[in-house]
Parts: structure tokens; sequence; C-alpha cells
């Protein structure tokens, strides 16, 4: 679909009639909206593993390695899938790469609704993982597409609440479902749900304009005008690449973590039962989606102000990652109960808060034409967290005096990586700076 760049949000011609500019911002908010319920089905999936875990390491006779192992066959091929589904972003048009890769969701999903084996199950997660491993990064470059610079940190982390929303409602439904019926059944109702989300894509979703920089104001580049393609060498030298790709695999750990692990958690863990866990497990994901969103608020309420990219786009997420971690060590060792609640919640929420201006941020260094490019190559290094995170904490959970114990050390683990990380991010990266680099060296 050809779309003019005057039919996007901030990129109206003065002369152009309001209804126009109406229909306009309702098209790009309606693409927003199916980007929102396309992360929703892309969490939904994570999480269904971890609320099934019980029930299947029950059923399999697996150990807690094992189902390490099976959390971590996720994101085996997601970096493959986020690199070469950044490539082809460039390549082919939006409609049908994403609606492509949501149909393979979907058949994924289908085998696990009957009765599997552990190499089957291994298989499946490996197939969903590679076709969800763009998704991300494909959500980005179409939100950004629509929107000008200065105005993409608010739909930036409206899509990453998406991410948020998705175990939101799974959470409860899902072990709801497996309770009732079996965790065969979870599968199932997010096949029949990742297939219609598919058609919904396909029937109205489509990237805007390729055209949006150099219009309008800049965002936490300024008014620095890049160049149509930076080799991309030169984009990864850069001090705001290097420290956001950091940035989101230390933050991407926790969630993969967060997402494979807490349910069993809970439950072994801690000693919820079935219904209380499904339940707290929501909490997490409610509080992130809110925060995602405020902090998107923040960031663009900073910028009109004039604050710089540094600040809005690159020490905020990164302080709050870092105090993420800080919470993640401080509920490791407290016992069950409100305070330690309270704790993993807001360390979830801080960790999850920054995604959003942190692609804001990647925005403001990547040229249009290479940003499909550049969000996958970032979604594929930080999927390595994805990979590596899980496989610890089953190890270490192995490992412990007991259960308890080895999911202590886990989170231990898991908090001063964070730190580290995120620390490191907080010098490196400055959008404004990088980009009057490229755009000089130019």
């Amino acid at each position: 679909m050809a779309i003019d760049q005057q039919e996007v949000p901030g990129f109206a011609a003065a002369g152009e009639s309001a209804p126009r500019r109406s229909a306009a911002r309702r098209r790009a908010w309606a693409v927003l909206a199916l980007l929102v319920c396309l992360m929703l089905v892309n969490y939904a999936d994570k999480v269904v593993v971890g609320l099934a875990g019980v029930g299947m390491k029950e059923e399999l006779g697996l150990d807690d390695a094992q189902f390490g192992i099976i959390q971590s066959s996720f994101f085996w091929l997601f970096a493959v899938g986020s690199v070469l589904g950044g490539w082809l972003g460039g390549k082919v048009r939006a409609r049908w790469l994403i609606g492509g890769i949501a149909v393979v969701w979907a058949l994924s999903l289908a085998p696990m609704a009957t009765q599997v084996g552990f190499t089957t199950i291994v298989a499946c997660r490996v197939l969903l993982g590679f076709a969800e491993g763009p998704t991300t990064a494909l959500a980005m470059q179409v939100a950004h597409s629509w929107f000008p610079a200065h105005k993409r940190a608010v739909p930036s982390s409206i899509v990453v609440a998406g991410a948020g929303i998705g175990p939101l409602i799974a959470a409860p439904v899902l072990t709801w479902v497996i309770l009732t019926y079996s965790w065969h059944a979870a599968f199932a109702v997010l096949a029949v749900f990742g297939a219609v989300v598919a058609v919904l894509w396909l029937l109205g979703g489509d990237s805007g304009p390729e055209t949006a920089e150099g219009h309008g104001r800049g965002a936490g580049a300024g008014a620095v005008v890049l160049p149509e393609r930076v080799p991309l060498r030169r984009l990864f030298s850069t001090g705001t690449l290097i420290g956001m790709a950091l940035l989101f695999f230390v933050a991407y750990a926790n969630t993969s973590v967060k997402v494979s692990w807490l349910p069993l958690y809970l439950r072994e863990g801690l000693g919820y039962d079935a219904t209380t866990a499904g339940n707290l497990v929501a909490l997490p994901y409610l509080g992130s989606a809110i925060a995602v969103i405020l902090v998107g608020v923040l960031s663009s309420a900073l910028t009109r102000r004039g604050v710089g990219g540094r600040i809005t786009r690159g020490i905020l997420p990164g302080a709050m990652v870092v105090a993420s971690g800080v919470c993640t060590i401080a509920f490791s060792s407290m016992d069950r109960g409100v305070p330690q609640m309270a704790l993993l919640i807001l360390g979830s929420c801080l960790n999850s808060a920054g995604y959003g201006v942190a692609f804001a941020g990647l925005a403001d260094v990547a040229p249009a034409k290479q940003r499909g490019i550049v969000f996958g190559i970032i979604t594929g290094i930080y999927s390595l967290g994805g990979i590596v995170a899980p496989l610890v904490i089953g190890r270490l959970v192995d490992a412990g005096g007991s259960v308890a114990a080895g999911y202590g050390d886990g989170f231990l683990v898991l908090g001063v990586t964070m730190i580290v990380g995120a620390g490191a991010a907080l010098l490196l990266v400055d959008p404004a700076r990088d980009a009057a680099k490229l755009a000089a060296k130019h």
C-alpha cells in the first residue's frame, strides 16, 4: 500500500484538510492497536510453558534441568529469526511478512494440543522461537514508520505494553484452562487465538511511509538528519548501539526468567497453589504494562521540554534496569510474603518500563532504511540472554540445597548481572552524540 508521508501524524501539509489529517491519525492508531494484539499473542505464547510446567513435568517425567532445556530451546533459533526477519523487513511488505510469521506461530503450537514427547516439544518451541524472533523488531519498525521521531516514545511504549498485557490476560485464563481441562488444551486455545490475530493483521495491518526522517523536529538526536545508509560496522561501533545491546541483553535475561520460571518458582519454590500462582504471575505483567506506558509519556514530555536523548532514552531506561537488579537481589533472599512479592513486582516493572524508550533511542541512531536490520540484530543479540538465563536457573535449582535455595541463588546471579550490564549501558548510550558523528562522517 503506497501511503503519502503527508498522511502520517505530524507530517500533514499546511493546507491539508482536517478530515484527511484525522483519517491519517485514526489509521496510525488502528495499526498500532493491531501491533499490540500481535505482541499480546507473542508473549502469551512464551508464558504458557511456564504455566503448564508442573503438569508437563509430571506427565513426561522431566527434571528441572530438562525443563530448563525446553524453556531455553525457544531461543535457540530466536537470534537467527530476528536477523533474518530484520533483513526481510526492508524487502517484504509488512502486511505479508508479519502475517506470515503469525501463521507459523499458530502452526507451531498446534501439535502441543495432542500427546507429545520431549523431542517434539523442543522442536515446536524451536520453531516458535524462530518465528517469533523478529516480532518485536518488526513491530517497532512498523510503529516508527507511522509516527515522527519526536513522537515515537509513546507508540513504542504502547507496543511494548502488549508484551505485558499478553501474560496478564493469559496467566489466569490459561491456568483455568489447564486446571479444568489439561495443559494440552491451553496450547490449543493459543493456536486458535494466534490464527485469528494473524487474519486480522492480514486484513488491516501494514507499514506507514519510509520517509519520515528529515521532517519535523528531531528526538533524542536533535535535528540531525541521518544519511540513508551507514555501514553496519560503523553503526555497531557506536556507544549507543553497544550500550543498548548490553542493556537489552540483561533486561531480556530477566524477562525470559520471568516468562519461563516465575510460575514454577511461585509453586515449587514458595509453595503457592496453582490458582494463586496463576493470579500472582499476572501482577508483574500488569505493573509492567502500566509502567512502560507511563515511562513513554514521561520520556516524551521531557523531550518536548528540550531534555536530550542521552537522559530520556539512555540514562532513564538504564537506571531503571539497575534498580530492577537491586530488587531482584533483595527479593531472592526474602521469605514468602507481601514485601517479597512487592519487590518482585517492582523489579519486573522497572525492568520492562524502559524497553519502549530504549527502542526509540535506537531509532535516533539507525537510518530509516536500515532500522529493520538494526532492530533485528539487536533483538538477536539480546535473545542470547533468553538462551542462557533459563538454563542457568535450571542448573542452579538442581544444584541448590533445596528448591527454594536454588531459586534464590539463580535470582542473585541474575540481579548482579543486570546491575553490571545496565551500569555499563549508562556510560555508553548517547543518541545525539552518535547521530551527529554518523551524519558528520557521511
